[in-house]
């Protein structure tokens, strides 16, 4: 070999051990779990031998192009996280929206080797049966990968900055159709589907059912009635609205139910049918997805129809309106709603320590005025948990809600209220709400006039209750607190014994269906203390 031979093989051999030292490892996490690989093939592989998952096979079957792959990965990774290890996969249809083509893992390096997982690619690189015979691919000169290497580069930026653009677009285009409120009735349509939409994902995930199900005020109520009233659900057909993991719809098969149709139109539907099968109880609880209008059961009627629907202040949300539905489509004349009532509560707030640590300190931050800081402060209801001691006095029950007759009209209302301070206080803070909820066993079974669920444990009353408010055990729903603006109300000192009275209205939230406006206006006799103010919500 002469020494120009050799130099310039010296040289591209430098050239090519530069490109090495420069290469930054690829880290490539697995569809199915959090393992990680060192490439594409590997973890592809790894995802074929252990969840039984080809890649390969699976594009080609659907025919998907680059933007087909890219939405098949997100697709994979966001029902994984929702915890689907099976998506499904029997159509390119399941992921078509362009919802698909924004990560689901943040700098998910298999993103930007898309165009490397063509089936072709992906057979070559990956050992599978039948090719132990196959002949090894032809290492290339140094100069020549580098070449190649460069090709592939260009072309996975390009593609990668095409899928980049796609994805901004289709994120443009979700947000001027949330803003669009001015550009019609389309557009308002449009919001109040992304909003369902992001209302049921939002019920998609472990967190909130595990919060919901630790809740042992809540789920205790139910299981207690369920279980205490066997007789009622023995040999029975019940109707679960919004299932969820399907808790309920368990303790109304253990009780003895002869059917129960589980409904719910998230994600967690799956996790639904694989409690009910672990536990056995398949043949008795029939899962279904879909929202409960647009579904249809496999019955004409049901004898129960159970559902655990409430949301802060009871009515935000606005699954009542769904559950209300299913009654008036399902429910036998003479069935029974679980629970069976519900009585919305407000109190006087009086509470110096928390206005002092949440308001007045914006005010004086370190010297510095940070009042910006307080937005919204006194324009929303703040989701808190509020002690007994916090309150001025005696709570008002507003409205009691009868499920068995109550309709959508009825939950758009104004009520009176009265209520008398029991100590003197320096001012009035705000207000607190709060509801009870009420399992009586029979349809046409009445509260008293002024019901609270903490004092229903006498052995005397019918059923199981539990209170959300400040006089019971906390729970996730915690209770809405509504600050006064003083900026607008001036605080005035009031005594013990001073009665107040005034009304306080429910309505939605604007194009917001699921939100919650709530206007509150108050008179104390004997004082010019008055005011009218509204609070969101949402």
């Amino acid at each position: 070999m002469s020494e120009s031979t050799s130099s310039e093989s010296d040289h591209q051999e430098d050239e090519w051990q530069d490109l090495e030292e420069d290469r930054e490892d690829v880290q490539v996490v697995s569809l199915f779990d959090n393992k990680v690989f060192m490439d594409v093939p590997s973890m592809l592989d790894y995802c074929k031998k252990t969840y039984n998952f080809d890649f390969a096979a699976a594009q080609k079957i659907l025919g998907l192009d680059f933007y087909g792959r890219i939405k098949l990965v997100n697709y994979i990774r966001y029902e994984v996280k929702n915890g689907n290890l099976q998506p499904d996969i029997s159509s390119a249809d399941n992921f078509s929206d362009d919802k698909y083509l924004q990560p689901a893992l943040e700098d998910d390096a298999l993103l930007f080797y898309a165009d490397e997982l063509e089936d072709e690619e992906i057979d070559a690189a990956i050992p599978s049966k039948g090719k132990e015979n196959a002949q090894p691919i032809p290492a290339l000169d140094p100069e020549a990968r580098i070449k190649q290497l460069e090709e592939q580069l260009e072309k996975a930026q390009f593609q990668f900055a095409e899928y980049r653009k796609a994805a901004q677009n289709s994120l443009d285009k979700r947000w001027q159709d949330l803003d669009g409120a001015d550009d019609g009735p389309a557009d308002t349509s449009k919001q109040a589907s992304q909003r369902d939409e992001d209302y049921f994902d939002s019920y998609s995930y472990n967190d909130i059912h595990e919060t919901m199900l630790k809740d042992t005020i809540r789920t205790d109520a139910y299981r207690d009635f369920i279980y205490e009233n066997k007789h009622l659900f023995k040999d029975k057909i019940v109707l679960d609205v919004g299932c969820g993991t399907g808790i309920l719809s368990m303790f109304c098969a253990r009780a003895g139910a002869a059917q129960v149709y589980a409904v719910d139109n998230s994600n967690i539907i799956e996790k639904a049918k694989e409690n009910i099968a672990t536990n056995g109880l398949s043949k008795q609880i029939t899962c279904i997805r879909g929202k409960i209008e647009e579904i249809k059961l496999p019955v004409e009627k049901v004898d129960i129809l159970v559902s655990e629907w409430m949301g802060y202040c009871l009515l935000y949300e606005a699954m009542l309106n769904s559950v209300l539905w299913a009654r008036d489509k399902y429910l036998q004349p003479d069935g029974l709603m679980v629970p069976s009532h519900c009585v919305l509560h407000i109190a006087p707030l009086m509470d110096p320590d928390y206005v002092s640590e949440n308001v007045e300190f914006w005010y004086d931050v370190y010297g510095f005025d940070m009042s910006a800081m307080m937005a919204k402060i006194y324009d929303d209801v703040l989701i808190k948990t509020v002690k007994k001691t916090s309150l001025a006095g005696k709570s008002s029950p507003f409205f009691t809600l009868p499920l068995h007759d109550i309709t959508v009209a009825d939950l758009t209302f104004r009520k009176d209220f009265s209520m008398e301070i029991e100590n003197n206080i320096e001012n009035l803070d705000g207000w607190v709400l709060w509801f009870d909820t009420f399992f009586l066993p029979s349809r046409t079974a009445a509260l008293p006039a002024t019901p609270r669920a903490e004092e229903w444990s006498d052995l005397t009353k019918p059923g199981v209750a539990f209170t959300t408010g400040p006089n019971g055990k906390e729970t996730h729903w915690q209770s809405g607190l509504m600050l006064i603006d003083r900026k607008v109300h001036q605080p005035k000192a009031l005594g013990q014994g001073s009665k107040i009275s005034g009304s306080i209205g429910y309505m939605e939230a604007g194009s917001n269906k699921r939100g919650l406006e709530v206007e509150v206006t108050w008179h104390v006799e004997g004082s010019s203390e008055h005011g009218q103010q509204i609070w969101y919500v949402q």
